[in-house]
């Protein structure tokens, strides 16, 4: 074992853990007579090669950000939400629907409007989890499950049923919001050679600001901590667990509903109907496992997952190989943050000069109230 300090192996774990999921993808491709050298670099350069690359791969991470911080704010209060994607496509189709509905609207009437309709619809689906936890014992894992094809299937009723034939190009796909309830900024957009890079990143950016204040430095946030560690002494101390429980699904809700947002009014720019649930659900949930409670790491684990993404194509068409080697690799990334305690048994942490001159001084008070203790009996 590698003797490192406790903030070195809480870096170092991440690290080797994904080393270990990149070395996996290799050998698998060798086993199937691929370059991985090749491959790997075939996917940085499409991923990060060009300005339009480097764009589209902070498009893809933005709002993986969002839901990111949404899983972590439910871990923190012990809660497993796996509603991410629900709560993301009701944001999603609701910002969609507010800015066609009011496009006569000024931008700093409109885009706001969007923003917050599309953070209360996705904190009303986790919302309803977390009351059925806190109120009824129910289990947060079933629950969001179920909201997750509720909302899937809602969605598409409301698209296609109640939606207003104005809106709509046909039954499939809305029409493009315009350019005033749109998170695009041509600048931008241009100066990473014409990808659709969004204002959302610059909002994600606020957003993990947020989130490091909120559980480092408030209230609410020890709380929600407090809560997941042990909600019995948590109650004892006089904290209300159920309102615990609740803010922390709204809260957790709301930052997967702007991810949403910025997926319709960023990525997409229109709402088209969903065969299954969204993907940036499920790929915000891994940046979470990787990036843990700290804010760089949930910006750098969303990062890495988008390069993984946008250079998987690259990978297929400049090396030949197939796109599912970077859902293995992803997969294999996963499964050792998941055994992060077996990738820990590789460092012991060495203590710190403060703690071995504390353990010191404490093992020479205890011999001195010894020695006392037995010349006092002899005495």
């Amino acid at each position: 074992m590698i003797k490192v300090s406790p903030k070195a192996k809480r870096l170092l774990v991440p690290i080797v853990s994904v080393i270990a999921g990149f070395l996996v993808g290799a050998i698998i491709m060798l086993a199937w007579s691929y370059d991985p050298f090749q491959a790997y670099s075939s996917m940085f350069e499409s991923a990060l090669g060009s300005a339009n690359g480097i764009g589209e791969t902070i498009r893809n991470a933005t709002p993986l950000i969002f839901i990111a911080i949404g899983f972590q704010i439910s871990s923190a209060a012990g809660f497993f939400n796996i509603g991410l994607p629900g709560q993301a496509q009701a944001g999603w189709l609701t910002a969609i629907w507010i800015g066609l509905a009011f496009k006569g609207l000024p931008v700093y009437i409109l885009l706001p409007f969007e923003i917050i309709a599309g953070i209360l619809a996705g904190a009303l689906v986790a919302g309803i989890a977390g009351w059925l936890r806190a109120y009824f014992g129910t289990n947060e894992v079933i629950s969001t499950i179920m909201l997750n094809y509720t909302v899937l299937y809602l969605c598409q009723y409301l698209h296609q049923d109640v939606m207003s034939k104005s809106l709509r190009v046909d039954t499939d796909t809305t029409k493009t919001i315009g350019a005033s309830g749109s998170l695009r900024i041509p600048w931008l957009s241009e100066m990473f050679g014409d990808s659709r890079i969004s204002g959302g990143i610059f909002l994600a950016i606020i957003a993990l600001v947020i989130f490091w204040f909120l559980m480092k430095k408030t209230t609410v946030g020890f709380e929600i901590k407090a809560v997941g560690l042990n909600p019995f002494a948590s109650r004892y101390a006089g904290m209300s667990d159920k309102k615990s429980i609740i803010i922390s699904m709204l809260l957790s809700g709301a930052f997967c509903g702007l991810g949403g947002v910025v997926q319709g009014l960023g990525t997409y720019q229109n709402y088209f109907t969903q065969t299954t649930t969204l993907d940036i659900g499920w790929d915000g949930m891994s940046v979470a496992l990787l990036g843990g409670m700290s804010a760089i790491g949930i910006l750098l684990a969303s990062l890495l997952f988008s390069i993984l993404k946008i250079g998987g194509l690259g990978m297929q068409t400049a090396a030949g190989i197939p796109f599912e080697i970077v859902s293995i690799v992803i997969a294999a990334i996963i499964f050792f943050v998941a055994i992060s305690w077996a990738v820990g048994l590789l460092f012991k942490e060495k203590k710190s000069d403060k703690t071995a001159t504390y353990i010191a001084t404490a093992e020479t008070a205890g011999r001195q109230a010894a020695n006392d203790q037995q010349k006092g009996g002899e005495a």
